[in-house]
């Protein structure tokens, strides 16, 4: 019997006992290659020497610091390698242990920002439905998964509010090219900006590349460039969530590098430190912290194991590795091999409805009906299917239900490591392939 919560409360988990590369060790002896980095989290696959190294030596000079009295030098050390070079006009960091945490300190930096700024009136957020932003308070109301939400929707906040995502697989009608669906989508996005009134509104909060939630979803383009312009005509922020997407997982350092914006505020976590620690984070551009230096002279929020040295000493690592490894190129290439051989092998697969992505962040989206584009009975579950099958084949895979509107739609992600091999990816797509016409076709 365990005496652990899990996810599941009707059965335990397998033990995870080792880690090594792309695979992970279970109690009983199988071998599970984690082709999905768990949920876009092993940037590195597991066990990387240098990585633990840095840990090490780390641990031996400094476990913990408090902020309020210092700050540790593999703190600066991160910050001066996330925006030291100012990308996109970010130039300040800040760290915490999630990106959850991320997001929360986004939301409370965007409203301080105003009321320091002598703009209280400005208490609106603006997000989009079937996203998501964390699981705290603050950033469940401001992500759109409507599964996650239900059971706690009478103590989220009414300062959240959604339109639409850029989902043109699903959403796009028939009598409209790019141009004119992403121009529909700008036009939302103004009017519930005058819904509200432009002038309470704090900010726009949208994933560059969305996760978990509807899976791998890329902006057509052109997208992001109306949406900061919609906020910029009403001087509201635009807060990217880049927590799956970010930190090399696209193939750029930060997704919106592909976009043609940059945000005023990013959200950062996962492929920040690679699992190897917790750790999260904004990055933000000094017009939005000039106000709090110029005003009150500090962010109203702080938590207890932010900067953590050990966590930043792992993260400054993992980003030596990608750098000396080169790894932005291999996410590049195989990336490209990935889209390949999923389309190759499933393209035309009649429950395969859409395969998405970008660099190594890849989803594919099951239909009971290819042509009509028609959803598999959610009692189903057969996202959870394909991953069953995927386990027992050797392969991690990360399945979503709700994809369409919280309740309704499967598919299923695959996110490698950085250092994938192109062997490794053979595998992948050979146990995914079979994995899922097991589950859909058996």
């Amino acid at each position: 019997m365990t005496h652990l919560v899990h996810r599941s409360l009707r059965a335990a988990p397998p033990i995870a006992v080792s880690g090594q590369g792309i695979w992970l060790h279970e109690k009983g002896g199988h071998a599970v290659m984690d082709a999905s980095g768990g949920a876009a989290v092993a940037c590195l696959g597991h066990g990387h020497p240098h990585v633990l190294g840095a840990m090490r030596a780390q641990l031996e000079r400094l476990t913990y610091a408090h902020t309020a009295l210092f700050s540790c030098e593999s703190a600066e050390q991160l910050a001066d390698m996330l925006v030291g070079h100012a990308p996109g006009g970010l130039t300040h960091a800040y760290f915490c242990s999630s990106g959850s945490e991320g997001m929360e300190a986004a939301l409370k930096m965007a409203r301080q920002h105003f009321v320091e700024a002598g703009q209280p009136q400005r208490r609106n957020f603006i997000a989009r439905r079937q996203s998501y932003h964390g699981n705290t308070l603050g950033a469940l109301a401001a992500g759109g998964n409507m599964m996650r939400r239900a059971t706690y929707l009478p103590i989220l906040s009414d300062a959240f509010h959604h339109v639409s995502p850029c989902y043109a697989y699903r959403d796009r009608r028939d009598d409209e090219n790019d141009a004119d669906y992403v121009q529909r989508l700008a036009d939302e996005l103004e009017a519930e900006f005058q819904r509200l009134g432009p002038d309470t509104v704090i900010a726009f909060c949208a994933e560059t590349v969305v996760g978990a939630t509807l899976g791998c979803v890329t902006a057509l383009p052109g997208y992001f460039q109306k949406m900061r312009e919609v906020c910029d005509r009403h001087g509201a922020l635009l807060i990217l969530d880049e927590v799956m997407s970010g930190m090399g997982r696209t193939g750029t350092q930060h997704a919106w590098e592909a976009e043609g914006v940059a945000p005023d505020i990013q959200v950062i976590a996962k492929g920040l430190g690679g699992g190897y620690q917790p750790i999260g984070g904004i990055l933000v551009n000094d017009r939005v912290l000039a106000p709090l230096r110029d005003g009150t002279g500090g962010f109203m929020h702080g938590h207890t194991y932010q900067a953590h040295p050990l966590a930043c000493a792992a993260a400054v690592a993992v980003q030596e590795v990608i750098r000396a490894e080169n790894l932005l190129a291999n996410v590049q290439a195989m990336g490209a091999k990935l889209e390949q051989g999923l389309t190759e092998r499933l393209g035309n697969h009649a429950h395969v409805g859409d395969i998405r992505g970008r660099g190594l962040f890849w989803a594919v989206e099951l239909v009971a009906d290819r042509a009509s584009k028609a959803v598999f009975d959610p009692a189903l579950r057969m996202n959870e299917r394909v991953k069953q099958a995927a386990y027992a084949r050797g392969l991690g895979c990360y399945p979503m239900g709700g994809t369409i509107d919280g309740r309704q739609g499967d598919h299923v992600i695959l996110a490698p490591p950085y250092n994938v091999t192109a062997d490794e990816m053979e595998m992948i797509l050979d146990r995914f392939d079979a994995a899922l016409r097991e589950a859909l076709d058996g």
